[in-house]
């Protein structure tokens, strides 16, 4: 059952609460709802919205300069799952990462609303860093040759790590032939092209014979697709082999 204006969550917020042993007046200096306690030691500041938005983040970040403990009230509707406003378990991070409180409140055609308190003002983050992410992150910026994509865009093949490797085997088979896992691993720098070869994630090669392998028309429309690439690696190529020479 979803509501039609905000104000429709105060009264069940206002009864949380009340049945907490807090005093609860409303619209004071602008704050949506405050609650203090009878004897004045503590005073919780809640600012609602139907649903969650930036307008009511930066609302709770400014009330944050009369209090330290502010909480941001939403409705939960049942039926907009899949919507952005209903990403409770990343707001509710969020939330925490600011210092911030988050409740729900969820209205039933049949029975009194249900609050519920997904984050206490003040309360820790939860989630900790991804150390397998972070891992995989730096690993697949240090492995890139250099910047191929755009950023933001969508719907294209991303030239990654991976990618540039497999092109770099294309490469190799075009200039020289059928070749093994072995000698392709020499030459492009990948100690793991035989797994490259072996699944074949872009359709590019083909297993001639044991231990051999060859190029696939898709292939060769490959290299034309992403020449610059190629070009860019054999350049640099070039230029470790004259550095070595001088040297």
């Amino acid at each position: 059952m979803a509501v039609h204006k905000e104000e429709e969550l105060y009264g069940p917020i206002k009864a949380f609460y009340e049945r907490l042993g807090y005093t609860v007046k409303s619209e004071v200096l602008h704050c949506d709802l405050v609650a203090m306690k009878p004897d004045g030691s503590e005073t919780i500041v809640v600012e609602m919205k139907k649903t969650f938005n930036l307008a009511l983040l930066l609302q709770g970040i400014e009330r944050l300069r009369l209090t330290d403990t502010v909480v941001l009230a939403v409705e939960r509707n049942r039926k907009k799952s899949g919507a952005h406003n209903q990403r409770f378990g990343d707001i509710t991070e969020l939330c925490r990462m600011l210092g911030i409180g988050l409740m729900t409140v969820t209205f039933f055609k049949t029975k009194s609303p249900v609050i519920e308190m997904l984050c206490e003002p003040g309360e820790p983050p939860q989630r900790g860093a991804r150390r397998k992410k972070q891992a995989r992150l730096l690993q697949e910026f240090r492995e890139r040759s250099g910047d191929y994509n755009v950023g933001g865009s969508t719907g294209r093949k991303l030239v990654t790590a991976y990618r540039e490797k497999a092109l770099r085997c294309v490469y190799a088979l075009q200039q020289f032939g059928p070749l093994s896992p072995s000698k392709l691993a020499a030459i492009t720098g990948n100690p793991k092209s035989a797994q490259v070869l072996r699944h074949n994630y872009y359709g590019w090669f083909t297993r001639i014979e044991r231990g051999k392998y060859g190029l696939l028309p898709s292939g060769e429309t490959a290299l034309e697709e992403y020449g610059d690439v190629i070009a860019d690696w054999v350049s640099g190529l070039a230029t470790k082999e004259a550095a070595s020479s001088s040297d």
